[in-house]
């Protein structure tokens, strides 16, 4: 049996220039709840049990940090510190809603990773026809994805899912990926990826995002490494936000394919062959958010 010391994505907490703004939109457009609040500071659940997934803070648009479940707090943050992580906050309990004890590291390039272990977990609802239940995935921008790799897998315990031309794609539990390490000029934020209950969910969704006035960014579609159904979308404020479902649970001798596995026919940007180009307005936001200083 695998036995991976970081064991979920938890969350994403993001800095908006607009705290009002961001919460009509992801509430009521996008589609999660209100879990707690404070000056300042808003968090916002889903569906599932994590009593958060989104934590919102007023400020410049940049994305503050990402948070990961962890089954052995202090066996991980070894293995971060001799794979060359700072350890920004040793573990202490967090006080913030939904409390638990975490520690934050941050990585040579700046990458702000945190990890919690004990938080609280909320009563979850039935499944919505058009509602995240949970995080999927965060897709990270790099300058060097396969260094960044070797820093998730040896000083965090993830596992190579699956490697295309451009992407590595890093799991921590059966799912096909929970981080996706994208090649790019800048570090920094990507993309955050909501999970759906179906692929209905994914186009009930997108369908009030087009009626609220946002296009499609990208898809509908289905993905090649992860198999999972997307619809991309900007939000407000410049943060590219992403609709998916279905996404591949791998066993545990799973073994990752390489590049030369992951072609397309020319033209095609998805395993159906119905996704448009992406838009240019999502290709300029998915390189323009980094990591607050």
């Amino acid at each position: 049996m695998v036995d991976f010391p970081v064991t979920a994505l938890r969350s994403v907490e993001l800095l908006v220039p607009d705290l009002d703004a961001a919460e009509r939109f992801y509430t009521a457009t996008w589609g999660l709840g209100v879990a707690a609040r404070a000056a300042g500071r808003l968090w916002l659940h889903a569906t599932g049990d994590d009593h958060h997934v989104l934590a919102l803070e007023q400020g410049p648009a940049a994305i503050r940090s990402v948070t990961f479940r962890a089954a052995a707090l202090d066996r991980v943050l070894g293995m971060a510190r001799a794979a060359g992580a700072a350890i920004v906050a040793p573990p202490a309990p967090l006080d913030e809603p939904g409390g638990g004890v975490a520690a934050t590291l941050r990585d040579v390039r700046g990458f702000v990773l945190r990890l919690v272990t004990g938080d609280a977990r909320r009563a979850a609802q039935a499944p919505s026809r058009d509602r995240p239940d949970r995080l999927a995935h965060v897709n990270l921008n790099c300058r060097d994805v396969d260094a960044v790799a070797r820093f998730f897998e040896d000083g965090l315990g993830f596992r190579l899912a699956d490697r295309s031309k451009l992407m590595a794609f890093e799991r921590c539990n059966s799912d096909h990926h929970a981080v996706v390490l994208a090649e790019a000029p800048v570090d920094g934020l990507n993309h955050v990826a909501f999970n759906m209950p179906s692929w209905e969910s994914v186009m009930r969704a997108s369908g009030r995002m087009v009626d609220a006035g946002f296009p499609l960014g990208w898809g509908p579609g289905r993905h090649g490494p992860g198999n999972n159904v997307f619809a991309y979308f900007v939000d407000p404020f410049g943060f590219v936000v992403e609709y998916t479902a279905e996404v591949e649970v791998v066993a545990e001798d799973h073994v990752a394919r390489g590049p030369d596995f992951w072609v397309w026919p020319p033209g095609r940007t998805d395993q159906w062959g119905i996704a448009p180009p992406k838009s240019d307005a999502t290709k300029k936001a998915q390189l323009a958010m980094l990591f607050a200083p």
